[in-house]
């Protein structure tokens, strides 16, 4: 078995986060190195976890949860919402996002999606932008997991070159 987190290390919104408050402890996976700058914060890894554990995908089957966090440190997590009208599910990316926004955040400075897959996955074009709207830039780690370890690690900028984002705008 894992290391045993701390409920508080899941930080939440105002609006109390499900995560919290219903999952209890989560276990992080024992082969997770993170003792290197490439791994990304334990705690980032266990609220994609526990969000993807709260997913409704009943169509598709592929349940995904997002955590990211924000300039002061605290992680907002998400995870996908499939519709029966297809166009209208919710990436865990973005739900992520309505989190960070909940809770005043207003940039992120890391990503970490995770899924049961057995080849990295990353957010889609559409989450891309999203991310890139928070991301002041891009050097925003994106790391891509499985249910037992970070299988990944990118940028904001490598999975979104030459992106258009608030700067292009000027000044606001």
């Amino acid at each position: 078995m894992g290391a045993q987190l701390p409920r508080r290390w899941i930080q939440h919104s105002a609006a109390r986060c499900v995560l919290a408050q219903n999952l209890g402890p989560t276990r992080l996976p024992s082969a997770l190195d993170t003792s290197t700058p490439e791994s990304p914060p334990p705690a980032l890894l266990a609220a994609a976890l526990a969000a993807r554990a709260r997913a409704h995908a009943p169509y598709s089957q592929f349940a995904v949860g997002a955590a990211l966090m924000d300039e002061q440190g605290r992680i907002h997590a998400g995870c996908n919402v499939e519709n029966a009208a297809y166009p209208e599910g919710l990436c865990a990316e973005a739900v992520a996002l309505g989190q960070l926004v909940l809770a005043g955040g207003t940039r992120i400075t890391a990503v970490l999606v995770a899924a049961d897959a057995a080849t990295p996955i990353t957010p889609c074009g559409g989450c891309r932008q999203k991310l890139r709207e928070f991301a002041g830039g891009g050097a925003v780690p994106v790391w891509s997991a499985d249910l037992r370890r970070v299988l990944a690690r990118h940028t904001l900028a490598e999975l979104l070159p030459a992106s258009f984002g608030p700067d292009q705008l000027g000044p606001r």
